[in-house]
């Protein structure tokens, strides 16, 4: 069945190609905060690990909201590692970093999504899409509240 929610074929498919962008991004940053989540060590281990479990749980609920938005645009959304690994902007990290060096990657990766989120709200806010509008204004809240937390460790 054909659908008709007043959003055009061609903009759904920009908006969704943003939108699996950053769920690759997402999906990325929440297997690198788990990684350094298990690998944390040094004098902030306890705050460390907390803080990252807290992140790390956010950004699994993320994808899936991310994801079920794209279906409901009547797109498939990525869900491999190789889509993933090809869509993401965010680099792995190995768990062998220092704190400071964790937290110093989570915040790039955090301002990483913030910055596609308002390049793909563009699309979304130019298509009269506010459904993702509304995801991409609560994913930037989220994501500026965690890079300022992780960023405010490093002073």
């Amino acid at each position: 069945m054909e659908m008709n929610i007043g959003i055009s074929v061609d903009n759904r498919k920009e908006v969704c190609s943003g939108l699996s962008r950053l769920l690759a991004d997402t999906y990325t940053l929440y297997l690198k905060t788990h990684n350094f989540h298990w690998n944390v060590r040094g004098k902030m281990f306890q705050t460390l690990h907390t803080m990252f479990e807290a992140q790390y749980t956010e950004l699994a609920l993320a994808v899936d909201l991310i994801a079920e938005r794209i279906r409901s645009l009547g797109h498939i959304a990525p869900g491999s590692y190789n889509s993933f690994r090809n869509l993401s902007k965010i680099p792995d990290g190995t768990g062998t970093e220092s704190a400071d060096e964790m937290i110093k990657q989570l915040v790039e990766g955090q301002e990483s999504i913030i910055r596609s989120a308002r390049e793909i709200f563009s699309s979304a806010e130019k298509a009269g899409d506010q459904v993702s509008c509304d995801l991409l204004t609560q994913r930037m809240q989220r994501h500026e509240k965690a890079a300022w937390m992780l960023r405010s460790l490093l002073d």
